[in-house]
């Protein structure tokens, strides 16, 4: 077992370098060394995986993967932090630094077309975890599990189960398993931000449960389903689809659901159902 990296205190590092954290990235610094383990083990890094982390920030939690992996690409925005990462990181060789969006890199760029699968672990902001899922599933090649720290009420939604399913669920969990790993305290963080998080792991099935040829209608009709949550499917699809209420009716009959339900409602397998029709 590799030995854990020495603890990196957050605020002493952006001193060191005449910085302070970017509000407008949404920048919060994971440095909590028993919330950096809890991370890496939820990922079950092994010493033959390549692990592609999304915002390293200072690099704590790059350090423990970088020890726990046989390669670790690293994606950060912030232009600002790649000295600091230089310098924090100099220690792992394993380590490939990268400036830029991770959103404007198709993943084969970053790990290449490894075909057994890499792992991608990440502690992102609230308003860029839908992106980054849907940059990550829908582009070649998929990655075999995610595990990203985000708002705890985000990862709730995430893993939520049909009676309170939002559109956010049906599009991670039609491409893997998702669940919460481990929560993560407001205060692991510097700065502490003024919500809880949550780890959220999502390992990816061999094909998603909607065949490939229907991706594309189900995240149509998804989309018109939760466009008008407080109304019942018939009316929300009707509009949605810019099709009569009769027809939208008739089209959930057909698959064998009540009109007068709601999309939260609805089963990942009715949504299969309602595509196929």
């Amino acid at each position: 077992m590799n030995p854990n990296p020495p603890p990196l205190n957050a605020a002493s590092v952006l001193r060191q370098h005449g910085l302070r954290p970017n509000k407008s990235l949404g920048q919060n610094f994971l440095q909590d060394s028993s919330a950096l383990e809890k991370i890496v083990q939820a990922a079950e890094v092994q010493p033959d995986d390549l692990v592609l982390e999304i915002g390293p920030g200072l690099g704590s939690l790059t350090r423990y993967l970088a020890v726990s992996a046989k390669a670790v690409t690293a994606v950060e925005l912030d232009h600002s932090l790649i000295p600091v990462l230089k310098d924090v990181l100099a220690p792992y060789p394993n380590v490939r630094i990268i400036a830029g969006d991770i959103l404007k890199f198709p993943p084969a760029e970053l790990v290449g077309a490894r075909q057994d699968g890499y792992l991608v672990v990440a502690n992102v902001p609230y308003y860029i975890t839908s992106a980054i899922f849907r940059h990550l599933l829908a582009n070649p090649p998929r990655p075999r599990r995610i595990v990203l720290t985000i708002q705890k009420e985000v990862a709730e939604r995430v893993c939520a189960r049909p009676g309170d399913m939002s559109l956010l669920a049906l599009s991670i969990q039609v491409y893997g398993q998702a669940s919460i790993a481990a929560a993560i305290p407001a205060e692991a963080f510097y700065p502490a931000p003024k919500v809880d998080s949550a780890v959220i792991r999502v390992d990816l099935y061999p094909a998603p449960l909607i065949p490939s040829n229907l991706l594309d209608r189900f995240f149509h009709l998804a989309k018109a389903g939760f466009s008008q949550k407080r109304k019942t499917l018939r009316n929300s699809l009707s509009a949605g689809l810019a099709i009569s209420t009769g027809a939208a009716a008739q089209l959930l009959e057909q698959a064998g659901i009540n009109p007068q339900r709601r999309a939260e409602t609805l089963s990942l397998e009715e949504w299969g159902k309602l595509s196929n029709q």
